[in-house]
């Protein structure tokens, strides 16, 4: 299963409304999602807007792809487009930044021949990240 992050930037007048909306999503919303390939699914809010959100899926393209094919996902995208800024194409589904994974502790501790003892030092155990 492959770790997605991605980035969106929320319009930092409209916040409290967005931690609304999202502490009350539409069941039918949860179960496309879920139905779609999304999992373990998390969005972080900074203060000033930036929206982090992560999620596991085997392919994120067909993921969207599934989602796009949903009724509910037309109108959970229309109605939350105001809430983002710079988004080109009006849909935040479409408009996020998606992020390189450069570092994963349990994938780099499973290939690692061993793990540092507390003398050794962190940087030559795991070669010096």
């Amino acid at each position: 299963m492959r770790r997605i992050c991605f980035t969106l930037q929320v319009r930092p007048d409209r916040l409290d409304e967005y931690r609304r909306r999202h502490a009350a999503v539409w069941p039918d919303m949860l179960r496309a999602l879920r139905d779609a390939g999304w999992h373990d699914y998390s969005l972080f809010l900074r203060g000033d807007g930036l929206l982090v959100g992560y999620l596991h899926t085997e392919d994120l393209a067909a993921a969207q792809a599934a989602m796009d094919a949903t009724e509910v996902n037309a109108r959970w995208q229309a109605e939350m487009a105001e809430f983002f800024v710079g988004l080109a194409d009006g849909r935040p589904d479409l408009g996020m930044q998606v992020l390189d994974e450069i570092f994963n502790l349990d994938e780099s501790l499973r290939g690692s021949a061993r793990v540092a003892e507390p003398s050794q030092g962190w940087d030559r155990a795991v070669g010096g990240l």
